[in-house]
C-alpha cells in the first residue's frame, strides 16, 4: 500500500458490512485511523448490534491500524454530533466523512406504506444529511481558529437515484435527494476547505444480493481484496472502495460536487441534469401552442436512459 491518507481520520457509516466494511479496511490500509461506525440493523433497519462495527474494528487492529467502533444513529441529529465528538476526540482531529449507511424498504408504490417511506428516507438521506451538517460545522469552527482544512466527504447514491428503479420508489427517492445534497454542499462547503463528491456503486451487499443473483456464484471471499487476477470477481464490494480512498485522500482536492458510477474495474463521470434543447418566444405561452412546441424540443434532447426494471 501507499500510505496515501497516512495520518488522516475518516468516519465511515454504516461501515459494518458490506460496502461501509470494505471503505473501512480500505482507508485502514492506506494509512487513515477510521471510525467504524454501524448500528448493527438488519437490511430492513430493524434491530440493532455493536458485533459488526467492533468485528471490523478488530481486523484492523489486527492488520496494525487504528480505529474506534461507534453505535451513533446517524439520522439522529444529536447521534451524529456525538459521531463527529467521537472521532475528534478519539483521534484528535476529522478529515474524511463516508456516508454509505443505509436500508431497504422495497415496495411498489400503490403496496408501500407511511412507514416504509418515512424509515427509507429517514437512514439514507436524513443519514447522510446529519452527519454532514456537524462534520461541516467542526470544519468551519477549524478554519476559522486558523488550523488548514484539507476535508472530503464521499456520499453513497446508485444508479436508482441516477435512473430510478421500478419497485424502489422510496429508496430511489432518497438516493436521487442525495444527489442533490451532494451538489449544494460541495458549493457551500469549499470556502472551508472541503470537498463533497458522491459514487454510485454497483456491487454485492446484502441490500442488493437479489439484483446481482447470477453473481453470487463468482469467486470471491469477504470482497476486501484486491480483486486482481484470474478469477475476478465483478460484483465484490472492494472494488468500489479505491476510488472512495482516493477522494478522501488530499490528492483529490481539485474534484468536488461530481457523482462517479463505479463497479469492478469501471469508473464513469455520472453527467447529470443539464439545459438541454430550449425556444423563448419571449412572452407568455398558450397552453393550446405547446402541443407543437414540446415534442419538438424532445426530438432535439438526448432521450433518457429507461429506469432500472422497466
Amino acid at each position: 500500500m501507499t500510505g496515501l491518507c497516512a495520518g488522516r481520520v475518516v468516519v465511515v457509516t454504516g461501515a459494518g458490512r458490506g460496502l461501509g466494511r470494505a471503505h473501512a479496511l480500505a482507508f485502514a490500509a492506506e494509512g487513515a485511523r477510521v471510525v467504524v461506525n454501524d448500528v448493527g440493523a438488519a437490511l430492513d433497519g430493524s434491530g440493532g448490534s455493536s458485533g459488526p462495527a467492533t468485528k471490523v474494528v478488530e481486523q484492523i487492529r489486527a492488520a496494525g491500524g487504528e480505529a474506534v467502533a461507534d453505535g451513533a444513529d446517524v439520522a439522529d441529529w444529536a447521534g451524529a454530533r456525538r459521531l463527529v465528538r467521537h472521532a475528534v476526540d478519539a483521534f484528535g482531529r476529522l478529515d474524511g466523512l463516508v456516508n454509505n449507511a443505509g436500508i431497504l424498504r422495497d415496495r411498489m408504490l400503490v403496496s408501500l406504506d407511511e412507514a416504509e417511506w418515512d424509515a427509507v428516507l429517514r437512514v439514507h438521506l436524513k443519514g447522510h444529511a446529519a452527519p454532514l451538517h456537524h462534520a461541516a460545522a467542526h470544519w468551519r469552527a477549524e478554519g476559522k481558529a486558523g488550523r488548514p482544512v484539507a476535508a472530503r466527504v464521499i456520499n453513497t447514491s446508485s444508479g436508482a437515484g441516477l435512473l430510478g428503479s421500478v419497485g424502489q420508489g422510496s429508496y430511489s427517492t432518497a438516493k436521487a435527494g442525495i444527489l442533490g445534497l451532494t451538489l449544494v454542499a460541495a458549493a457551500e462547503l469549499a470556502r472551508y476547505g472541503v470537498t463533497v463528491n458522491a459514487i454510485a456503486p454497483a456491487a454485492r451487499t446484502r441490500m442488493t444480493e437479489q439484483v446481482f443473483a447470477e453473481a453470487m456464484a463468482a469467486p470471491s471471499s469477504d470482497g476486501a481484496g484486491d480483486g486482481a487476477g484470474a478469477g475476478f470477481d465483478a460484483m465484490a464490494p472492494g472494488n468500489v472502495s479505491p476510488l472512495v480512498v482516493w477522494l478522501g485522500s488530499v490528492e483529490s482536492g481539485a474534484v468536488t460536487g461530481q457523482v462517479f458510477e463505479v463497479d469492478g474495474g469501471r469508473i464513469a463521470v455520472g453527467d447529470g441534469w443539464r439545459r438541454g434543447p430550449s425556444v423563448d418566444q419571449g412572452r407568455r405561452w398558450s397552453p393550446g401552442e405547446l402541443g407543437a412546441v414540446v415534442p419538438e424540443l424532445l426530438a432535439k434532447a438526448t432521450p433518457p436512459e429507461p429506469a432500472y426494471g422497466s
